[in-house]
């Protein structure tokens, strides 16, 4: 059997959490407190360390999923949560477009960290003009056109799994090397 550690990243309220709670086939272990800082406005609790979950793929391939906290004063976890990771997923709440500075920021460290496949999560995408959207948000990451950038309802499973074997195909076409 094949493990595959994923690591699940992005800014703060992008889907994170919701996205490995989806698709975990265990009870994820989460590392959720009680906002205390002015962010508390947009939701009111907020990963501090990590958050985990597993998927089995099929017979061969198993997922561990590592969720990232979002917020800066977190950031410290990020080198600790990505050490042996076989690819990662960096959410993006399209619909916040002052978050886009900070995606690009986490963009930037975890290519420092890896040379690892990447796709984004686009998450919170408007029903009309979806391509516009998705085309503004590669731009505003500065994405060449071979990073995915998928769709994804963080409460939907058949979104989470399309998500998940975009970076899965993008890795095996590494690994194939």
């Amino acid at each position: 059997m094949r493990s595959f550690k994923i690591v699940v990243t992005g800014p703060f309220s992008a889907g994170k959490t919701t996205f490995i709670k989806t698709i975990s086939e265990i009870a994820i272990v989460s590392t959720e407190r009680a906002i205390s800082d002015h962010t508390r406005s947009i939701k009111q609790e907020t990963t501090v360390a990590m958050d985990f979950g597993r998927i089995t793929i099929s017979k061969d391939i198993v997922l561990y999923l590592f969720g990232t906290p979002g917020q800066e004063r977190f950031d410290f976890m990020w080198q600790i949560l990505s050490e042996g990771m076989l690819g990662y997923i960096v959410m993006v709440d399209a619909s916040r477009e002052e978050t886009y500075s900070e995606a690009r920021r986490i963009l930037e460290f975890f290519a420092t960290l890896s040379d690892s496949p990447y796709v984004i999560g686009a998450t919170r995408l408007p029903e009309n003009g979806r391509d516009g959207a998705i085309q503004k948000l590669r731009k505003e990451l500065n994405l060449d056109g071979d990073i995915q950038i998928i769709a994804c309802n963080a409460f939907e499973k058949e979104d989470v799994k399309k998500v998940l074997l975009g970076l899965l195909y993008d890795i095996l076409k590494t690994l194939d090397k």
